[in-house]
């Protein structure tokens, strides 16, 4: 079980980036919000059965690109993603995070606003997943 107030670090690197330096040629590390917002995007673009040590990990969202999005569609990605960021600890359960999709040329508009649960504090996602 974890702590009420310790600290979690990961390496501070940004989906589809390389790993960011410190101004000495350091790991950066991340906490906190960016932490958070880092490992859900690393969650939503990584494919399920990528990480062969975790194949249910990830929701594969650049699989739509390039699909006919219809309004059922857009339901089985809703629940995708809210299925997937509910695995994250700092993605609160209540109050539901709301999640907005948007078709943009060449693929998705999303927006998600949810929770962070250590600070209950209301963050807003946005990100577009394009061929």
């Amino acid at each position: 079980m974890r702590a009420a107030n310790q600290v979690y670090y990961d390496i501070d690197q940004n989906y589809g980036n390389d790993i960011n330096l410190s101004a000495t040629d350091d790991l950066n590390t991340v906490t906190g919000l960016f932490r958070s917002q880092q490992r859900i995007l690393r969650r939503l673009f990584t494919n399920p059965g990528f990480y062969i040590w975790e194949p249910t990990y990830g929701a594969g969202l650049p699989a739509y690109v390039g699909q006919n999005i219809t309004p059922d569609n857009f339901n089985g990605i809703k629940s995708l993603i809210l299925s997937q960021i509910f695995l994250e600890e700092s993605v609160a359960q209540i109050p539901e995070p709301i999640i907005v999709l948007q078709t943009i040329q060449g693929g998705l508009f999303c927006q998600i606003t949810y929770t962070e649960s250590s600070t209950q504090q209301s963050v807003v996602l946005t990100f577009n997943v394009s061929g």
